[in-house]
């Protein structure tokens, strides 16, 4: 089912006491672009429109951007509904040069139409082409203000390798992995699957630069080793293939601090796969499309102590490549043991439910709420709060 959700921007007043606008963006080029809709629909069902004037702004699978309904149950992700940006000839132009903040709507055979400024980007694409640093190299270049980490940053966090290497480099502990590359497996197959010989089984095979769901498969034996890296490579050419960790999936949100604060982190929550349901992981149908094979409780039962011992990797493994933002982070536990180690799949983004725990959520009051505490582009922005703090409100309105 494809939802049509091509619409006129609303215009904006210019009086100087007008609330911060916010363009919030998402769809996109990358394979998680329904997933990128339902994000959407969670935000512009919980963001606060008292504080917040918002434009839903939707980029379609050629990359065309256009105006999008402000309409969240049109963008829900459901068993029998995939919601997509769709192309009709309308296009939202974003500034082009520093010192403007101006959308454009374009319609063809008229004139442009300009429905006002922008005081903020908020980004909710998953996967490449936005959530990998390219939107925010864009928004840098005119200088817009944005939600969330810069292009370093998102860059890394986007390539499941690197940012190994980046929690490596910061004493950070991490699961057992070997990197496959397009070079490397046109070269030689045999070789490539050898390498994977020195890991553990089960092991899980991914796209390096794409989400965590896409193309991601659990394979238990080398048998079905060769399949899942061609999957995998229908999302990118770059593979990672990771050692099966036997534990506990715990997960821990982690705020941006105020200013030169430390990081603050929520009470672990726990996921936990039902069983019965057909799924073997977290899968795409299980995080996305069937709620009653998951349960997800927080706080996690955890003995004394232990959910100290989340929160500090936690808190690290956020600062580590210069996050800015909002970030959950999850940790694998093994059972009968006391080291954790980093899951490594990028997940500075939000799920259509926002996986937040509430108790993050609940400290709105310490949130940025006015286009001054929205932090600028570039270097010099680091440190400041992000607006992508409301999120943690947002995740509270959610009941998450």
């Amino acid at each position: 089912m494809l939802l049509r959700l091509d619409v006129s921007l609303p215009p904006m007043s210019s009086h100087p006491s007008r609330k911060p606008r916010v363009a919030v963006v998402f769809g996109g080029r990358s394979s998680e672009h329904a997933v990128s809709c339902a994000t959407a629909a969670g935000v512009l069902r919980a963001i606060d429109r008292d504080t917040y004037d918002v434009v839903p702004v939707g980029i379609t699978r050629d990359g065309a951007r256009v105006p999008a309904a402000d309409d969240p149950d049109a963008l829900m992700l459901t068993p029998g509904s995939t919601p997509e940006v769709t192309d009709t000839g309308t296009e939202v132009i974003l500034p082009t040069r520093v010192g403007q903040s101006s959308l454009s709507v374009h319609r063809p055979g008229e004139a442009l139409e300009a429905p006002g400024e922008v005081d903020v980007v908020f980004p909710l694409l998953h996967g490449p082409y936005g959530e990998d640093g390219t939107l925010q190299g864009m928004l840098e270049l005119t200088d817009i203000r944005y939600v969330g980490s810069g292009v370093l940053a998102s860059a890394a966090g986007m390539d499941k390798h690197y940012m190994k290497v980046v929690f490596v480099g910061a004493g950070l502990p991490v699961g057992p992995y070997t990197v496959i590359t397009d070079t490397q497996w046109r070269r030689d197959k045999a070789a490539a699957m050898d390498a994977v010989g020195a890991l553990t089984y089960p092991v899980f095979v991914k796209p390096c630069r794409a989400g965590s769901s896409m193309g991601v498969s659990k394979v238990d034996g080398p048998e079905g080793l060769e399949a899942a890296i061609d999957a995998a490579r229908e999302h990118d050419l770059k593979v990672i293939v990771e050692s099966g960790i036997v534990g506990r999936e715990i997960e821990c949100a982690v705020l941006q601090g105020r200013g030169l604060d430390a990081p603050r982190t929520s009470m672990p929550g726990e996921i936990v796969v039902e069983a019965g349901h057909g799924h073997d992981f977290y899968d795409f149908e299980a995080k996305y499309l069937d709620e009653a094979s998951v349960v997800l409780s927080c706080p996690a039962d955890l003995p004394e102590g232990v959910a100290d011992e989340v929160r500090r990797p936690a808190a690290a493994a956020f600062e580590s490549p210069g996050l800015r933002r909002a970030r959950p982070g999850r940790l694998l536990r093994h059972r009968g043991r006391r080291r954790g180690h980093q899951r490594d799949q990028h997940h500075a983004r939000l799920h259509p439910a926002l996986d937040v725990p509430a108790d993050v959520g609940g400290q709105r009051r310490d949130l940025p709420r006015a286009r001054r505490r929205a932090h600028p582009a570039g270097p010099r922005a680091a440190g400041r709060p992000a607006l992508a703090g409301r999120c943690f409100a947002l995740a509270r309105q959610l009941h998450v």
